[in-house]
């Protein structure tokens, strides 16, 4: 049985304790005061030839051509699941629960619960925490022009020219001289937006559209009371803090996203507790914006907000057309892992203490796995085993409690693929620095339960690509030095396979059954 999860369920946004999967918010509390800086990213040459490098478009200069230059080779996009039946939703199972009386609570007779989730009959076992999908039976559909594209929903390439602080002081807004504390560090408003799209990976230009949208703190020096209140939405439960606020708001952006790309189709509920489910043809970063702006709307509402009165009105008013920043695809569909090796020393084990969970709050892609330390067994005293860089690379995070390592070495979180460490404390004498090179086998940090809630130190580890949560189950699976995690329906639960021999993620620590020793050669 894997990690139980215990909720944080601080403002209504869940997130894992030991199991742990993502960090939960950092400590807030509030002030008023000016800002701090962020780089200036490197923007690229222009010219005349196209050179198609992984999935964006670079320019350079060329003679002028003597024929018809080739057409650039088409690049098809990761597809999305179509879905096997009817819309469901999930019904995590609380202890005391049956089949039998979850089929009386959603009126679905048990042959179809069965049938829905694999289940061995109607005397199967099932467990507290277990999801199980429910039918679902809805009249209304949401609409089904496209708002945004995928790369504008996330922190993708079409980022890395975006200079947050920049940005932000020339709008002269509210933003600019708000402040908050943030794990003990005094964060501008600038750093706060830059942090809560490093850390759930989530678009800046989308985050501050919202914030102007319903806050008006983008370009306007004095907010209402009611803006200064609530700044992204009558119904995010922590408006009181604006880094709290934009990471609810961030998750459930990603729970539509993900949700779409996992199943095919997403649920919505709307302020008022109607449902409605997506039509085909929609893409992930188009759900992931409908569902924030259906948490505050009614049926109505949703429409309008849904019109290019909306929300992209606002966004437009501050960026312009969001397709000029498109890049397409997004996920290729030939997207292979690069070689990864397991990231601790050579020789030493580490236990699997969670199957594929979400990689940061609830609302992400199941991208993460943990690892339990050999040393420390259910509590939160640091390791003093180095957990290592599974392949060459450039640090691009660097904190207590997490680290990112860039693999392509272009120093830019928002291409190409991206290690997540966290819960990681940095070596004490020879922490690791944003910008540092690291080889395979160099020491990142030491597990612990800093960065988030946990009550027994791991290492949670995850994977994004163009600033994309991959899977660890698929349909890239996750790799480590040969050990390829399985299918799983559950959250936390699963298991690494390599050869004949397999290790099954439990919250125990027996070296037979979830113990992974580092064999490379």
């Amino acid at each position: 049985m894997s990690l139980k999860v215990v909720a944080c369920a601080a403002a209504s946004v869940l997130f894992f304790t030991t199991g742990c999967g993502p960090t939960a918010l950092e400590s807030a509390n509030l002030a008023q005061d000016p800002t701090a800086t962020t780089p200036t990213p490197s923007t690229p040459a222009s010219s005349s030839e196209v050179v198609l490098v992984s999935t964006t478009i670079f320019v350079t200069a060329s003679p002028a051509p003597t024929a018809m230059p080739s057409p650039v080779p088409l690049v098809e996009a990761m597809p999305i699941p179509t879905p096997a039946g009817s819309p469901f939703s999930y019904h995590v199972i609380e202890e005391g629960e049956s089949l039998s009386y979850i089929s009386w609570l959603y009126d679905t007779p048990v042959e179809e619960l069965v049938s829905m989730n694999h289940l061995e009959g109607p005397a199967a076992i099932i467990q507290t925490g277990q999801s199980l999908r429910i039918p679902l039976h809805l009249d209304q559909v949401a609409p089904q022009n496209i708002l945004l594209p995928d790369s504008e929903v996330v922190y993708s390439p079409g980022y890395i020219d975006f200079n947050i602080k920049e940005f932000i002081e020339s709008k002269g807004g509210y933003l600019v001289g708000y402040t908050e504390y943030v794990a003990g560090q005094q964060l501008s408003g600038p750093e706060i937006v830059e942090r809560v799209s490093q850390q759930f990976s989530v678009g800046p230009r989308l985050l501050l559209a919202l914030l102007e949208h319903y806050g008006g703190w983008v370009t306007n020096p004095y907010p209402t009371e009611t803006e200064l209140r609530l700044p992204l939405g009558p119904h995010n439960p922590r408006g009181g803090s604006l880094y709290l606020a934009l990471g609810w708001t961030a998750n459930r952006i990603n729970a539509g996203y993900y949700g779409y790309k996992r199943d095919g189709f997403w649920v919505f509920t709307l302020a008022d507790r109607s449902r409605t489910v997506t039509p085909p043809g929609l893409n992930a970063g188009t759900v992931g914006v409908q569902n924030i702006l259906a948490l505050h709307s009614d049926w109505e509402t949703w429409q309008q907000e849904l019109s290019s009165d909306g929300l992209l009105a606002d966004y437009r008013a501050l960026f312009g057309d969001p397709m000029t920043y498109a890049v397409e695809p997004l996920v290729p569909k030939a997207l292979a892992q690069p070689s990864l090796s397991l990231p601790w020393a050579k020789g030493q084990g580490f236990y699997l203490s969670s199957g594929p969970h979400p990689a940061y709050a609830d609302g992400s892609a199941w991208a993460a796995i943990d690892f339990g330390p050999p040393d420390v067994l259910g509590n939160c005293f640091y390791s003093s085993e180095p957990n290592t860089a599974a392949a060459s690379g450039v640090i691009v995070v660097a904190r207590q409690g997490a680290v990112e390592l860039d693999l392509d070495g272009d120093g830019n979180i928002q291409t190409g693929w991206v290690l997540q460490y966290l819960h990681l404390v940095l070596d004490a004498d020879t922490p690791v620095q944003v910008g540092q090179h690291v080889a395979e086998g160099d020491i990142i940090g030491y597990a612990s339960c800093e960065g988030g809630q946990a009550n027994s130190s791991h290492l949670h580890f995850s994977r994004r690509y163009n600033g994309e949560w991959i899977e660890a189950r698929g349909p890239v699976p996750l790799n480590l030095s040969g050990w390829v995690i399985q299918p799983t329906l559950v959250a936390y639960e699963g298991a690494f396979k390599k050869g004949d021999q397999v290790r099954e993620a439990c919250e125990c620590w027996e070296p037979e059954k979830n113990l992974i020793i580092n064999e490379t050669n």
